[in-house]
C-alpha cells in the first residue's frame, strides 16, 4: 500500500502539525515509506514503527534497535519505549534539498539477534515557508521624454526556494500609468519579465517616476517580494529659477557658535543639466550682514561667522539672490530672530559698607549696601540672593535689583573676630549662572569682658632674710577682649597687714604682674601674708577682678642656739657640785638650749668639745644632760672645766659654746678653798685686790642683811628652815632656769613652766629641795666687781608662771652654787 500525505488546501500549518501521525505504511519487502512536512517541531511523530514493521516493543529492546544513516544526519530518532519515529532536528526541505523534488531522507533500522535491516524513507514535503525576492532592493533607469511608446525594458527576475506551486507564479506592476508588464517564458520553464512603455512621458509634468514590482507565489497563504524601479525622465532647459518660500523665518540662539546652519535657502529650476545649476548670494544693500552670516553659493546654506549678542541686537534681516546659468534670478527673504540665551552671570557691586562694626550693634543693623544685575531678560534676568544662613546676618530685598545687608543676630566679637561673607547670585536661567562677592567683615571690641586670673588664689614661697625688691611672683590675668581693653594693668590692694598697710611690705609691677619684697622678711615675726591683686583693662569704663596671693615665709637657719642654762654672765660662776660619793650616771646638770628657727633648723645636739677629765663625764647628744660615765674617786680633781658645744640641724649649721664648771667634793669649805683658784676669762687690773675686799665687804653686809629679812619671812609663815651659811666667803647661787622653758621628754628646749627651791647643806644627806615657788625668788646674783650683793629681780612672764613640781629633779638633788671669788 502507498501512503500520500496530503495537505489541506483550506486548512493552516497548525492544522498540518496534527496530521504528522496520520499517515500510511507501504510495506513492501523490508521497506517501510513515510511521508511529513517540513519545519516540524522536535518531538514530532512521524509514524508508529512497530505496527507497520509488525514488530513490538520487546523485540526493539531485546534487538537493541537502533537506526543507521550513511551521512551521519540525525533528523528522525528512535522512540524504543513506544515504537515511534520522532524528529530530532529541525527540518528545512530548502536547506536539505535545494530545489530538487521529490525530497527524502533514507535511513535503515537495524536489529540484532536475530540479525535484521529495515529501509526506511521520509519524504519531507514543501511548506509555503520562503517569501520571493530580488536580488536588489531598487532599479533606475533614465529615460529621455522623447522615448516611443513601446519601448521594452528588461527586469530581472525574483526567485523562492520553494518549488512547485509554492515558487513563484505571477509579476505585478503599479502604478501602469506609462509602464506595463510583459512577462516571457522561456524553454527551460523559466520566466523573464520585461517593462514596456505605452504612454509617453513629460518631464516638465513629471521628471521621475516611482514603480512597484511584485512576485507572488502560489502558496496558501499566498506570499509575494517586491522592488522599487525608479525611471528619471530626461527634459531640456526651459525653466527659470523659483525660491520655494518668499520669505525664511528663522530663530537663532545667540550662543550659537560659529560654522552652525541657520537655514538652508532652496530655488529650483525645472531646466536640466547646466541649466538647471542655481547659484545664491545675498543682495548688495545687505552686505552689512557679511560679517555676521555666510551663504554657500551651492547649496544656499546660510552659516555663521561671528558670535551673536541678544543684548547688541535682536533682529536680521537679510535679502538672497538665486540665478541660474542663463543668468535668470529670484529673490527671498530670511528674518533672524535672536532669542536670549542665560548667558550672562549677575554681577555684584557693592555700593557702602561698614566695616568694622561693633560687637554690640543692634538687631538688623544696616552693614552694607548691594547692587545685583544681570544683562539677560527675561527669567534669564530675574536673580536671586542669599548668604549662609548659619551667619548672624541676612539680605533684605529693598528695592528691585538693591538689596540691603544687615546683622540678625548678637555678635560677639571673642568668639567670631572675623566673618568671611560669600554672597551668592543666583539667576533663573537654566541652566542658571551664579555669581559670587566675599566680604570680609571685621567686629570691633568692646569691653564686655573683665580680666580673669586662671587660679582663684596663687601661693608664693620666699626664704626669710630676703633682699628688699626679690621677685616673688608673677600673676597674669587674661582679657578676650582687644587693644586697649585687654591692655591690663595690676594693683596692690592697700590692706592692713599686722597693722601696717600691704605697701609697707610689697609692690606689683602694674604692666607685668611682678610681685616684689619691699623689706626683708623674718619667719620669726611673720610667717605668712594674704594680700589682694587686682587686674584692670584699659576699657571704657574699666573692668577688673581680684585675685588672692598667699605668701609663706620660709625658715632659714639664721640664729644660733641660745643657752638658757647655764648662765653666762660676765662677772659671775657657776659651778655645779657632784659629791664624791656619785655613782655611775649621776646627772651633774643639765644644758638648757633653744633656737628660735623652726624645723630641722631648730633641732639641736649637744657635744662635749673640752673637759677636764673627759673620761669622768659625758653629754647626752639629744637632751644636753651632762652625767658622770664612771664612779667619783678621791684622785679626782675637785675643779672640772667642761667646754659643751650645741649645734642646729641647719645647713649651714650654726653653734654656740657654753663653760660648765664642776666642783668634785662634799662640803662647801672644800669647794671655796679649791675654786679660788679657777682661772679668770677676764683680765683684771691692778687694782683688783682692792676691788676683791671692798666687794668681800659689801656681799658680807648684803647677806646678813638678807639673813634677817629670811628668817623673818620664815617664822611669819611658820616654817622652821635652817640655812648654814658659816663660811664668810661667796654665797651659793640657786639654778636659775629662764622663764617659759624647761626640760621635757629629754630634748632641753620644750616650754613648761614650773619652779623650785633649793636648801642646801654641808651634808648632802640632808640637802631637800622645794616646790611651789615661783623662779627666783631666793636666787642671789654675785657679781665679781660689785661690792655687794642683789637679789635677782623677776621678770613679768615669770610672776605668771605656774607652781608645779619638776618630774625630772630627784629628791636629793645638790644646789648649784655661784660664787664670787
Amino acid at each position: 500500500m502507498a501512503a500520500l500525505w496530503r495537505l489541506s488546501k483550506e486548512g493552516n500549518f497548525p492544522m498540518r502539525l496534527l496530521l504528522l501521525s496520520v499517515c500510511v505504511a507501504e510495506i513492501a519487502v523490508g521497506q517501510v515509506r513515510y511521508s511529513i512536512p517540513e519545519e516540524m517541531s522536535t518531538g514530532s511523530v512521524v509514524g508508529n514503527i512497530v505496527q507497520d514493521l509488525g514488530l513490538d516493543i520487546k523485540r526493539l529492546k531485546s534487538g537493541r534497535a537502533r537506526i543507521f544513516t550513511e551521512d551521519g544526519s540525525e533528523y528522525i530518532g528512535l522512540n524504543i519505549e513506544k515504537g515511534t519515529l520522532v524528529v530530532t532536528k529541525r527540518i528545512d526541505r530548502e536547506e536539505l534539498c535545494k530545489q530538487l523534488s521529490p525530497c527524502s531522507l533514507h535511513f535503515q533500522l537495524i536489529l540484532e539477534n536475530p540479525m535484521e535491516l529495515q529501509r526506511i524513507d521520509v519524504e519531507i514535503t514543501d511548506v509555503n515557508d520562503n517569501s520571493p525576492f530580488f536580488s536588489k532592493k531598487e532599479y533606475s533607469f533614465q529615460v529621455s521624454e522623447s522615448a516611443s511608446s513601446g519601448s521594452r525594458y528588461l527586469l530581472e527576475s525574483a526567485k523562492d526556494p520553494d518549488v512547485a506551486q509554492n515558487t513563484i507564479q505571477t509579476y505585478k506592476l503599479n502604478p501602469t500609468d506609462h509602464f506595463k508588464l510583459n512577462t516571457v517564458s522561456r524553454s527551460d520553464g523559466t520566466k523573464n519579465i520585461e517593462m514596456v512603455l505605452h504612454t509617453l512621458l513629460d518631464r516638465e509634468k513629471q521628471d521621475e517616476h516611482k514603480l512597484t514590482l511584485t512576485a507572488l507565489d502560489g502558496g496558501n497563504p499566498q506570499k509575494s517580494g517586491s522592488v522599487k524601479i525608479n525611471v528619471i525622465v530626461l527634459d531640456a532647459n526651459d525653466n527659470a529659477p523659483v525660491f520655494s518660500q518668499s520669505v525664511y523665518r528663522v530663530i537663532v540662539p545667540e550662543n550659537a557658535p560659529q560654522g552652525t546652519a541657520i537655514v538652508r535657502v532652496s530655488a529650483t529650476d525645472n531646466d536640466k543639466g547646466e541649466n538647471q545649476e542655481v547659484t545664491y548670494s545675498f543682495s548688495q544693500h545687505t552686505n552689512t550682514v557679511s560679517s555676521l552670516f555666510n551663504i554657500d553659493h551651492q547649496t544656499g546654506e546660510i552659516t555663521l561667522t561671528a558670535v551673536l549678542d541678544y543684548e547688541k541686537v535682536k533682529h536680521y534681516e537679510i535679502d538672497v539672490e538665486a540665478t541660474d546659468n542663463g543668468g535668470l534670478t529670484d529673490a527671498c527673504k530670511v528674518l533672524i530672530e535672536v532669542t536670549d540665551i542665560n548667558d550672562n552671570p549677575p554681577i555684584i557691586s557693592i555700593i557702602s559698607l561698614s566695616n568694622p562694626i561693633p560687637e554690640d550693634s543692634e538687631l538688623n543693623t544696616v552693614i552694607a549696601m548691594i547692587n545685583i544685575k544681570d544683562l539677560d531678560s527675561g527669567k534669564n534676568g530675574q536673580v536671586h540672593c542669599f548668604i549662609n544662613p548659619e551667619l548672624p546676618f541676612k539680605i533684605k530685598s529693598s528695592t528691585p535689583n538693591f538689596y540691603s545687608f544687615v546683622s540678625a543676630d548678637v555678635l560677639d566679637r571673642e568668639t567670631d573676630p572675623v566673618y568671611n561673607i560669600t554672597i551668592t547670585a543666583v539667576d533663573k536661567g537654566s541652566p542658571s549662572f551664579s555669581a559670587n562677592k566675599t566680604i570680609n567683615l571685621k567686629i570691633s571690641d568692646v569691653n564686655d569682658n573683665a580680666p580673669v586670673f586662671p587660679l582663684p588664689s596663687f601661693t608664693a614661697f620666699v626664704s626669710e632674710n630676703n633682699s628688699p625688691g626679690m621677685s616673688l611672683l608673677s600673676v597674669k590675668a587674661s582679657d578676650k577682649d582687644d587693644g586697649n581693653n585687654a591692655r591690663i594693668s595690676y594693683f596692690l590692694e592697700d590692706i592692713q597687714l599686722n597693722g601696717m598697710s600691704a605697701l609697707a611690705y610689697f609692690s606689683v609691677n602694674a604692666e607685668s604682674g611682678e610681685i616684689l619684697a619691699v623689706r626683708s622678711f623674718d619667719y620669726e615675726q611673720l610667717k605668712e601674708f594674704n594680700i589682694r591683686i587686682k587686674a584692670q583693662d584699659g576699657g571704657s569704663p574699666p573692668l577688673s577682678s581680684n585675685v588672692t596671693v598667699k605668701i609663706l615665709i620660709q625658715d632659714q637657719n639664721d640664729n644660733p642656739p641660745q643657752v638658757l642654762y647655764p648662765v653666762q654672765t660676765g662677772g659671775s660662776m657657776v659651778a655645779e657640785m657632784v659629791p664624791r660619793s656619785a655613782d655611775v650616771g649621776y646627772l651633774v646638770t643639765k644644758v638648757v638650749a633653744v633656737d628660735v628657727d623652726s624645723g630641722q633648723n631648730a633641732w639641736l645636739s649637744y657635744k662635749l668639745q673640752k673637759a677636764t677629765d673627759r673620761a669622768l663625764f659625758e653629754v647626752g647628744l639629744q637632751n644636753g644632760e651632762i652625767r658622770t660615765i664612771r664612779q667619783v674617786t678621791d684622785k679626782d680633781a675637785v675643779k672640772q672645766r667642761l667646754t659643751v658645744i650645741v649645734e642646729d640641724n641647719g645647713q649651714p649649721s650654726r653653734s654656740a659654746t657654753v663653760i660648765v664648771n664642776v666642783a668634785v667634793a662634799d662640803s662647801f669649805p672644800e669647794v671655796l678653798s679649791e675654786f679660788t683658784d679657777f682661772p679668770h676669762d677676764k683680765e683684771y687690773n691692778d687694782n683688783l685686790t682692792f676691788y676683791l675686799v671692798l666687794a668681800l665687804a659689801v656681799v658680807s653686809f648684803l647677806f646678813i642683811t638678807c639673813l634677817v629679812v629670811i628668817i623673818s619671812v620664815k617664822i611669819y609663815r611658820w616654817r622652821q628652815e635652817r640655812v648654814f651659811y658659816k663660811s664668810s666667803g661667796n654665797l651659793p647661787v640657786i639654778p636659775y632656769y629662764p622663764p617659759l622653758y624647761a626640760d621635757a621628754g629629754g630634748t632641753g628646749n620644750l616650754k613648761q613652766d614650773f619652779g623650785y627651791e633649793v636648801y642646801g647643806t654641808t651634808d648632802s644627806r640632808r640637802s631637800d629641795v622645794k616646790d611651789l615657788r615661783p623662779f627666783g625668788e631666793s636666787t642671789l646674783i654675785v657679781d665679781r666687781s660689785a661690792s655687794r650683793t642683789m637679789p635677782r629681780l623677776k621678770t613679768e612672764s615669770e610672776n605668771l608662771l605656774t607652781e608645779v613640781r619638776s618630774p625630772q629633779l630627784p629628791r636629793h638633788y645638790w644646789c648649784h652654787a655661784s660664787f664670787l671669788l
